[in-house]
This record gives C-alpha cells, sequence and structure tokens, in this order.
C-alpha cells in the first residue's frame, strides 16, 4: 500500500552489539556510515510520481540499512522542515542504541504516522497535511549510524547531535564518521572548559567550533550565513580523517571530506533529490542508479546545498596527498561495490603464490576455506590463482605426453580440482550465550562449528584465509583450537591484509599497541635477541619529544620493527597464536605491503601497516600508545 514504510514488512536479525561478529583475528569493529538527503520537490510530486508522500524517508531507510555494515552500536536520524510558521517546530530528531536500531527509529516514526491516522484516517492523502503532522517528514535528512570509537555506548554519543537557537539560521544538526585527536585545542579555541559528555566526544568539539563560525557568519549576513566561509574557517583547525554532513535551520546543508581524502565520501544528484553517502553502492542501489552517476566528494572538497535547494561542489582547503583508508577495501565497506570486489578478490590472488610456496605446490593434498564470511571474496581470488596454477600444469603434462595417452589418463588429469570445503559454520544461536567472564575463550570457541570429514586426518593440509588478523587472541583461544579437531597435517592462516602494526585515529578504535599480535611478536623477538633495551631508548625519545611539544613530528616506533624481516615477524606471530596443547605446524601468511598498493591501488592510506600517517596526529597518538604500554596504562593513545 502507498506510503507505508518499508520496515514494517522486513525481519530484522541484528546481532547484540557487544558480539556481533568474530573474526579469526579478533573483532574490528565498522566505520560510521552518513547518509544526507535533501528533497528538491514538493512532497505532493512525490505523492503523484511514487504513490508516497513518504519517498525521502524510504530512501533514508535504505540509505541506512544499506549501510549497515558500518555502524551496529546505535543510529540516528534528523530532519529540517522548509518554510515553517514562526513558532513551530522546524528541526527534530531522533536517536537509538537498540540492538537493532535502524529499525527502532523508523519504527518509531511508523507509529508516529498511525496514531496519526486513527484520527484522520486520509491524512497521506493530504502531503501539506503531513508535513505539519509528522516529526521527521522534513525536506532535508540526515542520517547516521554509529560505531563508538569514544565515549560510552549511550544513546547520548550517537549522531546527529544538535545545537538549537531561536534564530533557524543558528540551529545546526551535525554527524559524521570521523576521529579527532586534538579535541582539548577545539574546545580551548572557542574558549568552552567540556564538561564530562563533551570530554568523551569528538562530535562536541566540532559541533562547538563549527557553530561558533555559524554564528560569526549568520552574524554577518542574518539569516543566510556563508556556508562554505565557514567550511573554510573551521575545517582547517580539525586534525583527523573525516566525512561529516550538517543540515542548518535555514535548509541550507553541507557534505565535507577531508583533505587527504581519508574517509570515503560519494554524492547523487538529479531534478528530484541531492543525495550523499559514505558507500558509493548504498546510493547506486537505494537510487537504482549507474556506478558513473554516483560522484566521489574529492578530498578537501564540500558539497553545498543552498536553502532553495541548488548544489554545487566547492573546495574547501587545499586537497593534500590522497591517502584514502585501505582498510575500506580490505574490509570496511561493503563488497557490493563492484570495485571493492574486484580489489579483494585480487588481494586474493596475489595471495595465492605463497600459498602455493607454503604448501610445496601439493594440491592433491590441501584444502582451501575462509572465516569470517567479510574474506569469501579474497578467499575466492586466492581460489582463481590455485586454478590458474593448476591449469598451467595440467597443459604441461598432457604437453609433454605427447602421444602416449589414453581416455583414462587424460580424464584423470583433466579432472583434477583445487579442493575447497566449508570448513566452519557460525552458530549465531550461541552468541547471546557469550559472557566477557573466564569462560569467554571457552563459549567463543563454539561460536563456529567445524564441518567434520572435510579434511583427512593426517593426510591434508588447511589453509584458510581471513580478511586481516589484529591481535591474534580469538586465533590463539578459539580459532586455531578448533581447526586442530580436524587433524591436518598442517594450518596455514591467510591475512589479505598485511601486518597490522601501527594504531588508527582516524575512525577505528585501535589505539592500544600492546593489542597488536605484530607488536607482541616484535617485543618477543627482541626479548629473544636481548635487545629488548631498544625499548627504553624509544621511550626516552618519546618522553623527549614530548617535553619539547613535538611528539607529532616524528613516528618512533617505526625503530621497533625495523631489526626485523616480516618474514621474522609472521613467523614468530605463528608461534604466539599456536595454543601450547596444539602440536600440528601453524604457519601465518600475510598480505604485503606491494601487492596490497597493486590490488587497491587509489586507496593508499597504509598507516595501519606502515606507520605512515597522514597527519602529525598520527605520530603523536603512535607514540602515545607506545608511552602508554611501556608505562603500564591500559588506555587510549587520544
Amino acid at each position: 500500500m502507498a506510503g507505508i514504510f518499508v520496515v514494517q514488512s522486513i525481519t530484522f536479525a541484528a546481532p547484540p552489539t557487544r558480539y556481533r561478529q568474530y573474526n579469526m583475528s579478533d573483532e574490528i569493529k565498522h566505520e560510521c556510515g552518513l547518509a544526507f538527503i535533501r528533497l528538491r520537490k514538493p512532497f505532493s510530486y512525490y505523492q503523484q510520481q511514487y504513490g508516497s508522500v513518504m519517498y525521502g524517508l524510504n530512501k533514508m531507510y535504505l540509505l541506512m540499512e544499506k549501510q549497515h555494515n558500518r555502524g551496529q552500536d546505535g543510529a540516528g536520524i534528523a530532519a529540517v522542515k522548509l518554510n515553517v510558521e514562526p513558532g513551530y517546530p522546524f528541526l527534530h530528531r531522533l536517536r537509538s542504541n537498540a540492538s537493532q536500531p535502524i529499525a527502532d527509529i523508523f519504527v518509531q516514526i511508523g507509529q508516529e504516522i498511525d496514531e496519526i491516522e486513527k484520527y484522520q484516517q486520509d491524512i497521506k492523502s493530504y502531503p501539506g497535511l503531513m508535513k505539519g503532522h509528522v516529526r521527521f517528514l522534513g525536506e532535508l535528512l540526515l542520517g547516521h549510524l554509529r560505531y563508538g570509537t569514544q565515549g560510552k555506548n549511550d544513546v547520548e554519543f550517537c549522531h546527529p547531535f544538535v545545537k538549537r537557537a531561536t534564530i533557524p539560521s543558528r540551529n545546526l544538526a551535525l554527524a559524521g564518521n570521523f576521529n579527532l585527536v586534538n579535541t582539548e585545542e577545539l574546545f580551548s579555541l572557542v574558549n568552552l572548559e567540556p564538561g564530562p559528555f563533551q570530554k568523551q566526544s569528538d562530535l562536541a568539539a566540532m559541533m562547538e567550533v563549527l557553530h561558533h563560525f555559524l554564528v560569526k557568519a549568520d552574524e554577518a549576513t542574518p539569516g543566510n550565513p556563508d556556508i562554505a566561509a565557514v567550511l573554510k574557517k573551521a575545517v582547517p583547525l580539525f586534525d583527523g580523517g573525516f566525512n561529516f554532513s550538517g543540515l542548518i535551520g535555514n535548509g541550507s546543508a553541507f557534505v565535507m571530506r577531508d583533505a587527504h581524502g581519508i574517509r570515503p565520501s560519494y554524492y547523487y544528484i538529479n531534478n528530484e533529490v541531492i543525495v550523499a553517502a559514505s558507500e558509493r553502492a548504498a546510493i547506486r542501489t537505494a537510487f537504482n542508479v549507474g556506478e558513473n552517476e554516483v560522484k566521489e566528494l574529492m578530498p578537501g572538497c564540500a558539497l553545498l546545498v543552498d536553502s532553495a535547494g541548488e548544489a554545487k561542489v566547492e573546495q574547501v582547503i587545499e586537497p593534500k596527498e590522497r591517502r584514502a583508508c585501505s582498510f575500506e577495501r580490505i574490509y570496511f565497506s561493503r563488497g557490493s561495490d563492484e570495485k571493492i570486489y574486484k580489489e579483494r578478490n585480487a588481494l586474493g590472488y596475489y595471495l595465492s603464490e605463497p600459498v602455493l610456496k607454503a604448501i610445496n605446490h601439493d594440491l592433491k593434498n590441501t584444502i582451501f576455506s575462509f572465516i569470517p564470511n567479510t574474506a569469501e571474496t579474497a578467499f575466492y581470488g586466492m581460489l582463481k590463482g590455485a586454478e590458474d596454477y593448476l591449469t598451467k600444469v595440467k597443459i604441461e603434462k598432457i604437453m609433454s605426453w605427447g602421444k602416449d595417452f589414453d581416455e583414462e589418463k587424460l580424464t584423470e588429469m583433466v579432472s583434477r580440482k583445487v579442493r575447497i570445503e566449508k570448513i566452519a559454520i557460525k552458530d549465531v544461536k550461541l552468541r547471546t550465550f557469550i559472557t566477557a567472564d573466564t569462560s569467554r575463550n571457552e563459549m567463543v570457541q563454539h561460536v563456529y562449528d567445524v564441518t567434520y570429514g572435510t579434511v583427512r586426518p593426517n593426510q591434508d593440509a588447511l589453509v584458510v584465509i581471513d580478511d586481516s588478523i589484529v591481535r591474534g587472541t580469538t586465533l590463539r583461544e578459539s580459532i586455531v583450537r578448533m581447526l586442530a579437531r580436524l587433524k591436518p597435517t598442517r594450518i596455514i592462516i591467510v591475512s589479505s591484509a598485511p601486518q597490522i602494526r601501527y594504531p588508527d585515529c582516524y575512525g577505528i578504535d585501535m589505539s592500544k599497541m600492546g593489542d597488536f599480535i605484530a607488536f607482541q611478536a616484535a617485543i618477543a623477538l627482541l626479548h629473544e635477541r636481548g635487545e629488548s633495551g631498544l625499548l627504553q631508548e624509544m621511550l626516552e625519545q618519546c618522553i623527549d619529544l614530548q617535553r619539547s611539544n613535538m611528539l607529532h613530528t616524528e613516528n618512533v616506533v617505526r625503530r621497533l620493527y625495523k631489526p626485523f624481516t616480516p618474514e621474522e615477524i609472521s613467523q614468530k606471530i605463528s608461534t604466539l597464536i599456536t595454543p601450547d596443547d596444539v602440536h600440528i605446524p601453524v604457519d601465518v601468511i600475510y598480505q604485503t605491503i606491494e601487492t596490497l598498493h597493486m590490488a587497491c591501488p587509489t586507496n593508499t592510506g597504509d598507516w595501519y601497516f606502515t606507520g605512515n600517517y597522514p597527519t602529525p596526529g598520527g605520530n603523536k597518538v603512535c607514540n602515545k600508545a607506545f608511552m602508554n604500554y611501556m608505562e603500564g596504562k591500559n588506555v587510549r593513545g587520544y
């Protein structure tokens, strides 16, 4: 029936927040997601054209659902209504930290509409009345999916944040995908002493700075502040990677991307709508448009929308070297984007050669598989590499026979295949029973169930690919032990990402140095070689840099890895992730930096693996994280 929310007909099945996913490498939480819509036509138009006055809200729901991979800690939306009579509310916001936050928000909106219909059953036939009575039926919509990098998992930390004022043009709703490493400096710039809540929120600091300049701009041109000018003053002050969007109470809006293009941002414009989102595929699916119709918002640029619904892209800050996050391609972004799919496939393909070398090219006695589902596309690439090798072998063998073959011999050769199996099955029913106590490792072990009979005991090697290996805890305590039940001759863990050696401060909560298995391996190697004195030297160097306020100028932690080859660190990681009671050889194969760049040529942001941070704040966070480790402080690096 026209006008009914799509949400009402869908069954949602999101996992509980704390235990949403178990990678072989322990959980890396997803990025935040952003969605923006500006309707360019009256609501009556959408009712006539699409049979529903709910067109904008339905599209916002789709945009958020198609990006639900980006944040499961909470969600929120804000709406601005145009041409509202003085004294009536024009800016509304709704947030949720329920286990299924997107569904929760849109169910609430649907219930609000149902309640209105009780008193006026035909109200959906009158777009003007609907706009007046339904809070979120606004011309401007802003949606956000939260992954909590800072602050408690509380609804108050969910975006959008709202700054209200009696003057419409000074009202601001703000949401984004980012981390900032200089929040203290930002608060001081606007002479604000942050409260306990604000101290825990990067967005709160960004909001205060943006609103400060918004008020100044509105004083200069009352009712119509120059948003580009606001951004040009505020954005250079933000140290981090970001994609954020704001709605202004007068009906204007903006979407802004950082100078390095660290965080992704895309937009689409036609005569009906202006749309922006964190992922290209979400826009393509929600609006059924071609790849080339969805544009990338370039680094340092803003999509500016005025109160009349006219849009333009303007450079706000000078773009710097493009350092788009490589983890977006490896893991964070939805794989339904055709370019991302090809890149993940290539990541797996480049790993096939070292894997073949590790098994001595013995495909006859090797089984290939993957855990978790996010590594499936890379698995297909690795499989193709193995198949290409097998095809080459077949051709060479057959050619060497000359005329010395028969049907049976030829059939046997042609029928040889790379052996693949579904080794592990996720038992979702167990997730709700897992607790954070000492029994967690035992329970996590059983989140996956192995498929018995797939491996010939003491005869087959087992190759399993994952998207990344971060901490290694789940590998040691759960996955390796689980795979060992099948009694393979060897277990080879393959990571489609390189070794994660350094913290992140641009959107992912990976800022505790001691958590990284690569870091642990380097420390262990130093101790084995009697060179642990290097750690104290590095700490003293960091302290000296901090005293002179120069902690941001150099990545000291690079010194830790310099004495070792990547192969040496991988070998040590293999021993660290092998439980003491598992006597099956375990090897770890990582993607190289070189093949990462070959597979993902446009996303060169590799600081997780190289320590080459795009902003000075990255070095500062990295050094601070090392200092925290050395001083025994289990806290974030920023």
